[in-house]
């Protein structure tokens, strides 16, 4: 039923940070083996916008690859913890969600989990389902199994608390809220980023204390996003959205830094160790030319959320904008004389989703990312006229035409 136990440690390490403990992984799965039983494997998502990025999915294809070896996978979506905020890494209390906010994101989450992972092999459980239930005696009893000494080992805790800034009793909950999901859901092992390690550890202690065996750790690196240096972010806008449209998933790709190639060949695609360590040797090849392994990786990342055709042809209308300076051959057409008295540019292209708000827009304006027959437009109430045509373009890969 499962793969050597030797070939399952060598693919669930690839590409990851640490695993605690490497031998508890492997009295596990020699039970497995025994027993015939899976191991649950946990993630836990926060709501807390609507959409995933690629950044996401390091975790998600990892779960995949559990499955791929037999392994059962449990995702947490955290309806509950997501009203407390989890405070890794951050520097200030975060604003609280209406659990009705998160509860309409949850909803597009489970759409997108399923564009990577078997969904026949994957349990979904909301944590409200138990943290809905419980009395107060129960949540004191919880809170008991865990010091406010050990609590403040946490590095941002310590900063915040040192350099006086609040910290909200509620905060503390977070991790003893997600060691109880692995409670719950009797989790043999828990996977998460760097910044994550504190609150799977609490699980541990967490499992113990409710007379259960803890779960082991698999941390995984945290990706950057399209500057190679910062993680990507929605909010820093340097992310590859797994909903965007294949042109602009694949004119993104080919702006990573080039230092990023193998970096994303192996966190966000389902490449083999033996394939990596040939994009390995080939980058270290001084007659290789990056720009071929580069449109290789966007294939391969449209591919997975597409097909194999569509990248190719996301490939083709990247070509024909930047190396033969060509329109796309499917770019948008709009009817001017469809268009209502307000014809702000702005507005035009939130009505015609170029752009996802006023805001965005507006930002793109003010930065010098739009331009109308190729010439920029820095007045945000630039507006068209039914009498003229025009080839919008906003960004570096997104391109409206409105014509007459």
């Amino acid at each position: 039923m499962f793969p050597p136990i030797t070939e399952q440690i060598e693919i669930i390490k690839k590409g990851t940070e640490e695993l605690i403990s490497e031998e508890e992984l492997v009295k596990k799965l020699e039970k497995c083996k025994k027993t015939g039983k899976p191991l649950r494997v946990k993630q836990g998502f926060d709501p807390t916008a609507p959409d995933i990025h690629l950044g996401h999915t390091v975790g998600i294809r990892k779960l995949k690859q559990f499955q791929d070896l037999g392994h059962t996978v449990v995702l947490i979506v955290g309806d509950y913890t997501a009203m407390v905020g989890d405070p890794s890494e951050k520097d200030s209390t975060r604003p609280r969600l209406s659990h009705e906010k998160i509860m309409e994101n949850a909803q597009t989450y489970e759409e997108q989990f399923f564009k990577i992972l078997d969904k026949d092999k994957t349990e979904i459980r909301y944590n409200g389902d138990w943290f809905s239930k419980m009395e107060f005696n129960e949540i004191m009893n919880l809170a008991s199994k865990f010091t406010v000494a050990r609590m403040l080992e946490r590095d941002d805790f310590t900063k915040r608390y040192k350099g006086g800034t609040p910290i909200s009793v509620h905060e503390f909950f977070y991790p003893l809220m997600q060691g109880y999901d692995s409670v719950a859901i009797k989790a043999d092992l828990e996977l998460g980023a760097t910044e994550q390690k504190f609150n799977l550890l609490t699980a541990r202690q967490i499992q113990r204390e409710y007379n259960i065996e803890p779960q082991c750790i698999l941390t995984l690196p945290v990706l950057e996003g399209l500057d190679g240096t910062k993680r990507m972010s929605k909010s820093l806008g340097n992310y590859i959205g797994i909903d965007e449209k294949p042109e602009e998933m694949f004119g993104k790709v080919m702006s990573l830094p080039d230092n990023m190639i193998l970096r994303y060949f192996t966190l966000v695609t389902d490449y083999s160790l033996h394939q990596l360590k040939e994009i390995e040797q080939n980058l270290k090849d001084p007659s290789c030319n990056p720009m071929k392994l580069k449109k290789e990786l966007g294939r391969t990342i449209v591919t997975s959320y597409y097909s194999e055709e569509i990248s190719f042809e996301a490939q083709k209308s990247f070509e024909n904008i930047f190396s033969k300076n060509k329109l796309p051959e499917n770019i948008k057409e709009v009817k001017i004389d469809n268009l209502s008295a307000d014809n702000e540019l702005f507005r035009l292209l939130t009505k015609y989703d170029m752009v996802k708000s006023n805001g965005e827009a507006k930002r793109l304006i003010k930065h010098g990312a739009i331009k109308v027959n190729d010439e920029k437009v820095t007045d945000f109430e630039f507006e068209l006229e039914i009498s003229k045509e025009y080839i919008v373009k906003v960004g570096k890969r997104r391109f409206i035409k409105f014509i007459t």
